[in-house]
């Protein structure tokens, strides 16, 4: 290997480890899943270098806050994408996915990321969305899941989001798929299934 393509190589085994870890939902996560090992090991660029859409395919970090004990979700009323979407940003060169979680937790929420029970510091769930409006791009997006309390949450960035709303997970199935990221209701069933399999082994 040559000694000046390692780190870049080594990020990319790392990222493909996350990948072996994330369980497919259904076929389409599947298909997902799939299509993104092909694009790392493809030695295609992988983080965004110039906004808003340079490469045009580049790697995010979603991160979902839980309130563990009421079961809600923390969504946020994203001013551009004009959608209901967990928080999160994009993965910066050479950094780890995590990492993102845990600077994007602290700029866009004002709290510090703590990994959720059921799920640790690991992605449980991958999508590959072509973003709409301006600057359209495709964004491939490692979900997360963090712990937090529903009166944890003060203030946020209000630059990036118009509000902020917590939902109990069937909320979230009732609210019109168009008015949300287009993968969260399969989201929300995939994380309601984990949790009654953690409920059902107690």
């Amino acid at each position: 290997m040559d000694s000046s393509n390692a780190p870049d190589q080594l990020l990319r085994a790392q990222l493909m480890q996350l990948l072996s870890g994330i369980e497919p939902w259904d076929d389409q996560e599947q298909t997902h899943l799939a299509a993104t090992a092909e694009w790392i090991t493809s030695g295609a660029p992988l983080y965004r270098t110039l906004k808003p859409a340079t490469p045009a395919k580049h790697l995010v970090s979603y991160f979902v806050v839980l309130d563990e004990t009421r079961e809600e979700l923390l969504l946020v009323a994203h001013r551009k994408a004009g959608l209901w979407l967990p928080s999160g940003g994009h993965v910066e060169p050479t950094e780890d996915p995590w990492h993102t979680v845990r600077r994007e937790c602290r700029e866009e929420l004002r709290i510090e990321a703590v990994p959720a029970s059921i799920t640790g510091e690991r992605p449980i769930f991958l999508t590959v969305t072509r973003t709409r409006g301006q600057g359209r791009h495709t964004d491939v997006s490692l979900w997360y899941v963090l712990r937090g309390e529903a009166d944890q949450v003060t203030s946020f960035d209000e630059a990036e989001f118009g509000a902020i709303k917590w939902l109990s997970l069937d909320q979230v199935l009732a609210t019109p798929e168009d008015t949300l990221d287009p993968h969260m209701h399969r989201f929300t069933r995939k994380l309601m299934s984990l949790l009654a399999l953690r409920r059902s082994t107690r």
